[in-house]
């Protein structure tokens, strides 16, 4: 019983983040108050939630680069609409318009995807210039700081505050639990649906995927305008948790999602990955930068670190699915 639970990736995750946060809060206690883990889970928000749409094109046999593009894309055009608009009414619509666009864009990489038979990866990142490309050259360049009230009502919205020993107050975000609903609905919708038994099919054998019935264009056309969507989602939160709207923002942070997903677990080549992995994941990086933030390391420190982790976790995750492959032989 016991090496099973210790072979289980979710479990692994959980004893090294308990593990990390231990030994951090030692060496510096302001990282286990309550206040710093409301900052933890609020740095969590916006990259948990590209990371569903990571997982979903991960456990589909395909790797995503361009879901960073598509936020910035999305969010940036979706702001300046609704700044030019002047728009007084609720963030939900704005949400909506940028989710949509998400979903074009990720319906552009499906389409060369599906079409053409082309490596998600080479279409993606062809995709990734093309699209910051076209923001840079043809909606703008300019920081968009003006942004409407909504916005700025949202980044303030908490469930609850609480009063630090120092004075300050700090406070849970609501949009914990946006992320806790979308993740119950991705794990329902891979465990308990054809479309998400499809996702794992057509991840672990296409050819046979195929043979058994399953419209793979239809499925993958989903995968990428889910992710799409998810992306654009991701990326107005982002401006609005932050109040402004930078075109060259989130770009190149792509990777660091990706290894994210796979250090819970997430495996193209065998259509493997389940939402509490990837969820874990992202929780696990984002407590290393923000316990090394604390730690006043250098940011370039900080990014041979993360380097570091994230090599290691991911040889350790190969590692082990190569030994666990070598065992059914």
């Amino acid at each position: 019983m016991f090496k099973k639970l210790l072979k289980s990736n979710e479990i692994l995750l959980m004893i090294l983040i308990i593990g990390l946060s231990i030994l951090f809060g030692f060496i510096n206690p302001s990282f286990l108050t309550i206040g710093n883990w409301f900052n933890v889970f609020r740095a969590c928000l916006v990259l948990s939630i590209f990371g569903i749409g990571v997982l979903f094109v991960t456990i589909s046999g395909g790797i995503d680069v361009s879901f960073m593009a598509i936020a910035a894309f999305s969010m940036y055009v979706t702001t300046k609409a609704f700044i030019a608009l002047q728009w007084t009414g609720s963030i939900g619509v704005m949400f909506l318009v940028s989710t949509l666009i998400g979903i074009l864009l990720g319906l552009v990489n499906a389409f060369f995807i599906t079409t053409f038979k082309l490596p998600s990866f080479i279409v993606t990142l062809g995709t990734q210039n093309l699209f910051r490309g076209a923001l840079l050259a043809l909606v703008g360049t300019m920081f968009l700081v003006n942004v409407p009230k909504s916005m700025i009502a949202f980044s303030q919205a908490q469930l609850f505050i609480i009063k630090n020993s120092d004075g300050s107050t700090s406070g849970l975000h609501i949009g914990v639990l946006i992320v806790i609903a979308l993740y119950i609905l991705a794990t329902l919708l891979l465990k308990y649906t054809m479309l998400g038994r499809s996702m794992y099919a057509i991840g672990g054998d296409i050819v046979a995927a195929k043979r058994v019935g399953i419209n793979v264009n239809l499925v993958l056309g989903f995968v990428y305008g889910a992710a799409g969507a998810l992306a654009g989602f991701a990326g107005l939160m982002h401006t609005a948790l932050f109040r402004m709207s930078i075109p060259s923002d989130l770009v190149g942070n792509e990777l660091t999602v990706i290894a994210a997903v796979v250090l819970g677990g997430a495996n193209m080549a065998e259509g493997k990955g389940t939402t509490l992995g990837a969820l874990l994941g992202i929780v696990l990086i984002t407590i290393i930068s923000n316990s090394l933030t604390l730690l006043k390391i250098p940011s370039y420190w900080q990014q041979i670190v993360m380097g570091v982790i994230i090599i290691v976790g991911t040889s350790i995750q190969s590692y082990n699915q190569k030994k666990r492959v070598k065992g059914i032989a």
